[in-house]
């Protein structure tokens, strides 16, 4: 029997449960393999939590997982990335939660997707790897609408080539800073985080516990297969983002 505490307003026992271990499955998949836990829990969300909710929440949750995580990593975070990749993460989620996106979702999925794709069998832009600010936008913008742009972030982390710890370390890094500015843009915006609390907190827990299993998967395989593993990752992701969109656009 789960406390009545625990439980937002009409969410049953056994929702929780499996959110609950979705939440540790989803960090150990990002721990373990670079990337992909957060687009796994949006998903698992969209099914069971309602759609008003669905991103802030997600918002709140990946903060906790994020923070865990790059607190385990700490000292091999690129510090070079952030301050410039923050500014951006202010401007790109002010914009999205004060515009009104006219461009169709699938249009981006199907975008998102291709351009994944793209840098994993190509060597991403020069751009990219150079200008943290302008991803710092994008991702940012597109998070106020999609809530997991996790995959986006990465490719701009993988473009700096850096060792599977700081990878997980940078990344993780970079995704605080993005859902922070997501989460204090939703609140100005009047969502009403409190209502949802004690949900959020078993979830960042369940995820922290994910995180640290994760992490003995990561200490034990080396950076080729690691990368192996990200890019067999992001494809994957990649494909279900335009997949999504098609099916979208196709009806």
């Amino acid at each position: 029997m789960i406390p009545p505490l625990l439980l937002p307003d009409g969410m049953a026992d056994a929702v929780f449960a499996l959110l609950i271990g979705t939440s540790f499955a989803a960090s150990f998949i990002t721990v373990a393999f670079g990337i992909g836990g957060g687009g796994i829990l949006l998903a698992v969300m969209a099914t069971l939590v309602p759609p008003a909710a669905l991103i802030p929440t997600h918002g709140v949750i990946q903060i906790g997982s994020n923070i865990g995580r790059a607190a385990l990593t700490f000292r091999h975070i690129y510090w070079p990335a952030l301050p410039a990749f923050a500014l951006g993460s202010a401007i790109g989620a002010a914009a999205g939660g004060a515009i009104a996106v006219t461009l169709p979702p699938a249009i981006m999925q199907i975008g998102i997707g291709a351009f994944v794709i793209y840098t994993v069998f190509a060597k991403p832009p020069r751009g990219l790897r150079d200008w943290p600010a302008l991803v710092g936008v994008v991702s940012s913008f597109l998070t106020m609408f999609f809530g997991a742009t996790g995959l986006f972030v990465a490719t701009f982390t993988k473009s700096h080539q850096l060792p599977r710890h700081s990878h997980v370390a940078t990344h993780a890094a970079l995704m605080t800073v993005q859902h922070g500015v997501k989460t204090i843009a939703f609140g100005l915006l009047g969502f009403a985080f409190a209502h949802w609390w004690a949900f959020i907190l078993a979830m960042i827990a369940a995820g922290f516990l994910g995180t640290m299993t994760g992490r003995l998967v990561l200490n034990r395989i080396d950076d080729r297969r690691f990368r192996l593993a990200l890019d067999n990752i992001l494809i994957l992701l990649a494909l279900r983002l335009i997949y999504a969109g098609l099916s979208a656009l196709l009806g």
